[in-house]
């Protein structure tokens, strides 16, 4: 999900708040590596350090700003904003749990929904 959110030639250019979101992002990773240690997401945040950001201000900034940041999309049915949450399960016990996780997006706001179910209706 971050590679294909960050990526400039993924969601980035169509990301309405690609700096706040990215700040959010890299925060949300830099806090799994101070709790795991893991060196696969060491070089996850080094590559997606590397993208642009689309602005100057600075991450940390932004991430600190805001405790939900959510997903802003330009699209075709104008700017779509989601919540974004991930699910992890497994215990500190489990040597294959820890691994699971599901990233979900909600409609952040009621223009967001109606966008959404006119969608649907129509494909």
């Amino acid at each position: 999900m971050l590679c294909t959110t960050l990526h400039p030639a993924g969601l980035a250019p169509r990301i309405a708040n690609l700096a706040q979101w990215r700040g959010q992002m890299l925060q949300r990773l830099r806090r799994q590596i101070e709790i795991t240690g893991d060196s696969t997401l060491v070089a996850l945040l080094d590559e997606l350090s590397r993208y642009p950001d689309g602005t100057d201000v600075t991450l940390a900034e932004h991430a600190r700003s805001d405790f939900v940041v959510p997903l802003r999309l330009r699209t075709d049915h104008g700017i779509l904003s989601f919540l974004y949450t991930t699910t992890l399960f497994g215990t500190p016990l489990d040597v294959t749990l820890p691994e699971i996780a599901i990233e979900s997006f909600f409609p952040a706001d009621a223009a967001t929904t109606d966008a959404l179910r006119r969608m649907a209706e129509t494909s």
